[in-house]
């Protein structure tokens, strides 16, 4: 199924594509506009790319499960309230138990979320994709294929002839650019 051929439809449309056919494209789709920010979180709680990049695909593993059983309306803010408590619960394993300010503010149940929560993590969410979409083309390129697409440093090489120096350089200073710019971004909200 080709991808950009469906960029236009939003998040509720092809949860209901998914709903209707219940086949896994649908949801492959949507995991893919969120990999890289799905990526941003767990770092932020993790600090260890390699553990949040395996923390990532445990994510969607537990969304395909999820979403088989019921109905989210929210995808985004739900998908990233997966990963958030994903997250704490590794960090818990790893501790012996979760800090006590993150303990307080972890939701139980999808219910429990409040909304405005929500509509900021929506907010963040936004100000990603708008800062990725900012990046210089060879960063936003090299940043997208490494981390959206999964693909290898040497993929990348092969796919755009740029050295290896220059993709790792390039996605060095798009991950550095991209978290200036979504800080920014969020002081003027």
């Amino acid at each position: 199924m080709d991808t950009n051929r469906y960029r236009h439809i939003n998040d509720g449309e092809l949860l209901e594509k998914f709903y209707e056919t219940k086949d896994n494209q649908w949801l492959g789709m949507l995991f893919q506009r969120y990999t890289l920010l799905l990526l941003g979180v767990c770092m932020k709680y993790l600090k260890n790319e390699e553990e949040a990049r395996d923390c990532v695909q445990q994510v969607f593993l537990k969304a395909i499960t999820e979403l088989h059983k019921y109905e989210v309306e929210y995808f985004k803010s739900w998908l990233y309230t997966i990963a958030r408590n994903h997250c704490l619960m590794r960090l818990r394993d790893r501790q012996g138990k979760i800090p006590r300010e993150l303990n307080e503010s972890l939701p139980v149940a999808a219910e429990e979320i409040d909304t405005k929560g929500l509509e900021e993590k929506e907010n963040l969410f936004d100000n990603i994709e708008l800062a990725l979409e900012e990046l210089n083309e060879d960063q936003k390129t090299c940043v997208t294929l490494f981390y959206l697409q999964k693909k290898s440093y040497q993929q990348i090489v092969d796919t755009t002839n740029y050295t290896l120096l220059q993709v790792k350089s390039h996605i060095q200073n798009g991950k550095r650019n991209l978290k200036l710019l979504v800080e920014k971004k969020l002081k003027k909200v």
